[in-house]
């Protein structure tokens, strides 16, 4: 179970720091980080890191698909986080 926390923990803060790092080459006009591989990090266990980075950083907030997206994908976090739970 503690392998288990740290991933999450893991994915949460790569979301979050991609997120940002998506946001900075933004203003600058330089290479972003593709919306697929955000979305992909979300699914992976970094919902929270996701939505705290789209709050935090105001990034990607008028694009539907992240304002519901993520919100989603932290409710599909939480229920996978309880399945595992319930079942380890």
């Amino acid at each position: 179970m503690t392998y288990f926390l740290v991933y999450l923990l893991l994915m949460n803060i790569i979301t979050f720091i991609e997120m940002g790092h998506d946001k900075g080459q933004a203003k600058k006009g330089g290479r972003r980080v593709p919306e697929k591989r955000l979305f992909m990090f979300a699914a992976l266990g970094g919902g929270i890191g996701g939505w705290l980075g789209m709050r935090v950083w105001r990034h990607k907030t008028k694009h539907t698909s992240f304002v519901i997206g993520m919100p989603l994908l932290v409710a599909l976090n939480c229920i996978c986080v309880i399945l595992i739970a319930i079942y380890m």
